[in-house]
């Protein structure tokens, strides 16, 4: 297994397993800090657009270099993320096996599901419909420079048919660390589509002491963390943590690394902040979580039954709120997340049965659901010399 990136993904990948840079000369060490950056603050239109200009260049580097990349390597498959254009046309042209896999939001379209990227609830009226067809439209248009690289790229590799990002997915291989029960209702899913659960490896031990009162059951553990992108965002972490303050909960904040030692230091109330925490471990003792509704900490919060206070920011994050919404899972704050409205989402995941009970049976689902476990042996079944070559278990 080789994991193959752009040279800044390398300090995600533990030293043990191998990594292959692509396109090392056009993306150096740090060449995507300025883009990470970009990210962290997207808002507007012009954010938006500048991103998907800069996904498309990436894009683009990514189809020149990877045949290259995986030559040299020796690959006889690849696994690739559902978001990642270049990853199928390539492996199409090579005449490789590979797996799609879903890391965020699965993004398959229906006409009854919303864009993923908007905070729309579900609604399977003809209203609804057009709606979604609507919606769909204008994603179309705005993602069109990438769309744009996709066709060319996959044109000069020789092949035809590639004009939109389910084009580029496993005809073979689909899974996503979505459940069922947490996403929308859905009736055109390809049978090699799985839902399988978070992907995680071995869970990381609680590396620092918690509060005797946490630990006796006294006061309730809430956890907020807005991700590694967002955690400069000192405002909102005020708003929570005032909220916090208000009620008789421990608060634990994990920012990343994004915000600095003063800024820490003015957090009303008395919070525990850290720049980062295993957070799983942290999470299997939390009565709650403050979330920016972002994919992994979501999972790892149903994970363990934890409901939560959803704060989206940007991305699929509204979508995924909307569906932590449905699931009754979550209060979710799409907008106006004043401190008085954060308190009173807290207030309510903490003492209303709903979201306990709706995030303990999206739990009960993600036990059943195999995880990194199925998610092998799926993508194994359709490596060569298995005999299968479809993975529809």
């Amino acid at each position: 297994m080789t994991f193959v990136n752009f040279e800044d993904a390398r300090r995600h990948v533990p030293d043990e397993l191998a990594f292959e840079p692509v396109a090392l000369r056009d993306c150096p060490p740090g060449a995507l800090q300025p883009f990470l950056k970009r990210l962290a603050r997207l808002n507007g239109p012009v954010g938006i657009m500048r991103m998907v200009r800069d996904v498309a260049s990436l894009t683009e580097l990514s189809f020149r270099e990877l045949p290259a990349v995986l030559e040299r390597i020796g690959a006889d498959a690849m696994i690739v993320d559902q978001a990642e254009l270049a990853g199928g046309p390539v492996a199409t042209a090579l005449g490789h096996p590979f797996a799609t896999v879903a890391n965020a939001l699965p993004v398959n379209r229906e006409p009854l599901v919303p864009p993923p990227f908007v905070p729309w609830s579900y609604d399977a009226s003809p209203r609804g419909a057009w709606r979604n067809r609507g919606g769909y439209r204008v994603a179309d248009w705005i993602v069109r420079p990438m769309t744009a690289v996709l066709e060319r790229e996959a044109g000069r590799l020789g092949l035809s048919g590639f004009h939109r990002d389910e084009d580029t997915w496993s005809p073979t291989c689909q899974v996503s660390q979505c459940v069922r029960g947490l996403d929308f209702p859905r009736t055109e899913l390809p049978p090699h589509f799985h839902y399988v659960g978070p992907l995680r490896g071995p869970d990381k031990p609680l590396d620092f002491e918690l509060p005797e009162a946490v630990v006796t059951g006294e006061r309730p553990l809430v956890f907020c963390s807005f991700g590694t992108l967002q955690g400069s965002r000192a405002g909102l972490f005020r708003a929570v943590a005032v909220a916090a303050a208000d009620l008789d909960v421990t608060l634990l904040l994990a920012h990343g690394g994004l915000l600095d030692e003063a800024e820490a230091r003015r957090l009303p109330g008395k919070p525990i902040v850290r720049p980062y925490v295993p957070q799983r471990a942290v999470l299997a003792r939390a009565a709650a979580a403050v979330t920016h509704a972002g994919f992994n900490t979501v999972m790892d919060a149903l994970s363990f039954g934890v409901p939560m206070v959803a704060l989206p920011i940007a991305f699929e994050q509204p979508a995924t709120g909307a569906r932590l919404e449905r699931a009754g899972a979550a209060v979710v704050l799409q907008r106006r997340r004043t401190k008085r409205r954060i308190r009173e989402a807290l207030r309510a995941v903490l003492e209303q049965p709903i979201y306990r009970g709706g995030a303990g049976r999206l739990a009960a689902e993600i036990a059943e659901a195999g995880g990194v476990k199925r998610a092998a042996d799926l993508v194994e079944a359709i490596l060569p010399g298995t005999g299968r070559g479809t993975a529809t278990r």
